[in-house]
């Protein structure tokens, strides 16, 4: 790569000559493995597999013969040890939780959009319903229908109650049509 960055006209040269080149590392990859570093580290089993360790380290090194111990005094490299695991801990824990928290960030941006189109989905909702409810209230409802059937067989019952001669005569507020 860094033959194609000299050819290329519009990309600066580098300052610095390094003698050494730099470790270069996959960094999904490394907090892939802080994270199951940092899991592992939270489960009762590191726990008791730690527990297990330390035991069996301060039982030979105050049961053993004198000549097979390899931590004589007051568990100096048992500490040294233990603080030489804590160092590279926390920094990979601290890793995975900030892995962890960019994850959280990015699912609260997505649930924040689906309850931003939800929020609309229900404005838009709430218009129609109310849409239907203005146009349901232009149209003919079962009550108005009843009053007028009722009103028209009222009629027709006159009518009948009068007989066929005196059709020609129609109340003054009724219309007659053609073929009535």
């Amino acid at each position: 790569m860094s033959d194609n960055r000299r050819t290329r006209l519009d990309t600066p040269r580098d300052t610095r000559r390094h003698l050494v080149r730099r470790p270069s590392y996959d960094s999904d990859a490394f907090g892939s493995f802080a994270e199951q570093f940092a899991r592992f580290m939270g489960t009762a089993k590191f726990l008791m597999y730690m527990t297990l360790f330390v035991i069996v380290w301060m039982a030979w090194n105050t049961l053993a013969p004198a000549d097979l111990r390899f931590d004589e005094f007051p568990f100096i490299f048992l500490t040294l040890m233990l603080s030489l695991q804590a160092s590279y801990a926390a920094p990979l824990i601290l890793l995975a939780q900030n892995r962890q928290e960019q994850r959280d960030k990015v699912v609260a941006e997505q649930d924040r959009q689906a309850n931003a189109r939800a929020h609309a989905d229900m404005e838009f909702l709430a218009r129609e319903v109310a849409s239907l409810r203005m146009a349901v209230g232009e149209v003919a409802t079962r009550d108005f229908l009843r009053s007028e059937l009722r009103g028209l067989l009222g009629d027709i019952e006159d009518l009948s109650t009068r007989g066929p001669d005196d059709s020609a005569q129609a109340p003054p507020d009724r219309v007659q049509r053609p073929g009535q």
